[in-house]
């Protein structure tokens, strides 16, 4: 039989990126990262030599998945009354990293015979359990793998297994299991020092959509441009406002001192100001002795409640000419200037003035963006449109973002679909409305859009990252064992969102490399003919 693996030229380029150039120490004696995989005496394992001579025609690899970990476990077959080091590798399917501490038993329970348990508290190296196991009986009995530790308490099933009487008979009576000559070989050790995952293939819908250019930009409630109401000084009350400060509705971010205008100057509005001063307490003198008097009375009612509005507008003509007067003076007591307030809540996307300076009417201020529901706008060119039976929703990928977005998963909705082609473009817009909890996007990114057509259609559903472009070819890496793959030529259906629809080449339960595939892709470039340190 044959298998490919990494042939030395690539290990001791991995062996160099991982360890900087230094030796790579192993429990078993090997001394850096391509003695993994290279060695092909056949009674070795490179776990460790627990199966002595001849053993490794009687060795039981089995992979097993929860819903946390992976296992996979290689041990020769259980003999009673014989030693069976197990080989436990378990992995952390969250980061797809060794699990570093904790125990491990092995359970054997059935058969009509009391349970036996075999345990070890830690690992021989991170990732890697060595419980020994010695059944007594030779019955058929349920073998279950239990890991504990790290926050985990997993169960591993391994199903019926038998304990023979001898070695020869379990020699005897066992089916080897044969490999496709295509298997390549990919050890757990080289797993966990990559950027490396897999990914069950399940069946699930496949929306269909159709290819749009598009942008990102605020509601149409949600953007504000603020200018110059009056020409004048701007003035900073507190810290002046900065692009990406957040405002609030009404805060204030500034005053205009206005302009004075033709003829008025300081000196003008000082005189304004305290003649009017002296007219408010004229009236306020004379106001007070008419009330004396009609206490007396001594006047009608009317001519008091014409003094009491003669203090009226002498006291707001006194406040109109102390506001004038603080504004030309720069003076900061409050209401001087007029506020420039913020309409909306969001983000300053834009500054466009320093304190101090002088505006005309009109000027630009500052650009507020709310950014926390934003618009997706998608342009639908003219021979897709007919294609649209009833467009729910669309998924989009960013420049500089790994993942794509979903509308769905945005609490998105369909706000319009333009009424008209555009002449030069030949697009009609469609916009989406869809939260930003995390406010990572921002208003103008462009953006690469699939919009949902309103068809979908069941079938097997891989990652889309597990899929690329092998000369002309679209295949992907399909786990055979826990550490063998196999290469496969695939029929891409539908694509939804970060999944892609497999009409071919991918059955449903089968798990498959969503991350790291191109280092299968290396091993499988230039086979090498060798044995596989671990016995199948």
């Amino acid at each position: 039989m044959k298998k490919t693996i990494l042939p030395g030229a690539l290990l001791a380029l991995f062996s160099l990126a991982l360890y900087g150039g230094q030796d790579h120490d192993h429990d078993d004696g090997m001394n850096d990262f391509s003695d993994i995989v290279m060695d092909s005496e056949p009674d070795r394992d490179d776990h460790g030599d627990h199966h002595g001579d001849g053993a490794a025609d009687s060795t039981i690899a089995i992979t097993r998945f929860s819903d946390t970990t992976q296992l996979f476990v290689e041990f020769p077959a259980l003999v009673a009354g014989e030693e069976s080091p197990f080989a436990a590798h378990l992995t952390i399917l969250e980061n797809f990293r060794p699990v570093a501490t904790g125990s491990v038993t092995v359970i054997l329970q059935g058969g009509g015979v009391p349970d036996e348990l075999f345990s070890v508290s830690a690992p021989g190296t991170a990732g890697i359990f060595r419980p020994v196991v010695m059944p007594r009986h030779p019955v058929t009995r349920q073998v279950t793998l239990r890991l504990q530790g790290e926050g985990l308490d997993v169960v591993h099933r391994l199903g019926e297994l038998t304990v023979y009487p001898s070695r020869a008979v379990a020699l005897a009576e066992m089916e080897p299991e044969y490999e496709p000559d295509d298997a390549i070989v990919f050890l757990k050790e080289q797993q966990w020092q990559v950027d490396f995952a897999l990914a069950e293939a399940t069946v699930g819908e496949a929306r269909a959509s159709i290819h749009a250019t598009g942008t990102l930009r605020p509601r149409a409630d949600g953007e504000v441009y603020l200018s110059a109401t009056t020409a004048g000084h701007l003035q900073r009350k507190g810290s002046f406002p900065y692009p990406g400060m957040r405002v609030e509705r009404g805060q204030l971010l500034a005053t205009i001192a206005p302009h004075l205008g033709s003829g008025g100057d300081l000196a003008t509005l000082k005189a304004a100001r305290d003649k009017a001063r002296a007219q408010y307490q004229l009236a306020r003198r004379e106001l007070t002795r008419l009330e004396r008097l009609w206490k007396d009375q001594a006047i009608a009612r009317s001519r008091l409640h014409e003094a009491e509005t003669a203090a009226a507008v002498a006291k707001a003509e006194l406040n109109a000419a102390e506001r004038r007067y603080r504004q030309s003076t720069g003076d900061k007591q409050g209401g001087s200037g007029i506020p420039v307030l913020a309409p909306i809540d969001g983000l300053l996307a834009r500054v466009n003035v320093a304190p101090g300076q002088y505006l005309h009417e009109g000027t630009p201020l500052f650009h507020i963006v709310n950014v926390d529901r934003l618009w997706l706008e998608a342009r639908i060119a003219e021979a897709d449109i007919g294609a649209l039976q009833q467009p729910t929703g669309a998924w989009f990928s960013l420049e500089g973002f790994e993942e794509s977005f979903n509308t769905f998963d945005l609490d998105g909705r369909p706000v319009a679909l333009g009424g008209a082609i555009d002449p030069v473009s030949r697009t009609a817009p469609l916009i989406f409305e869809f939260s930003n909890p995390d406010q990572r996007l921002r208003s103008g990114m462009f953006a690469n859009v699939r919009v949902y057509t309103g068809h979908a259609a069941r079938g097997v559903m891989v990652p889309a990252s597990a899929i690329f472009d092998d000369g002309g070819q679209e295949v992907v890496y399909v786990m055979l064992g826990g550490e063998t793959f196999q290469r496969r030529i695939v029929r891409p259906g539908i694509r939804d969102g970060d999944r892609v629809q497999i009409k071919s080449g991918v059955e449903a339960g089968e798990y498959v490399v969503s991350r790291g595939a191109y280092l299968l892709r290396l091993a499988s470039a230039s086979p090498v003919e060798a044995g596989h340190g671990h016995a199948h």
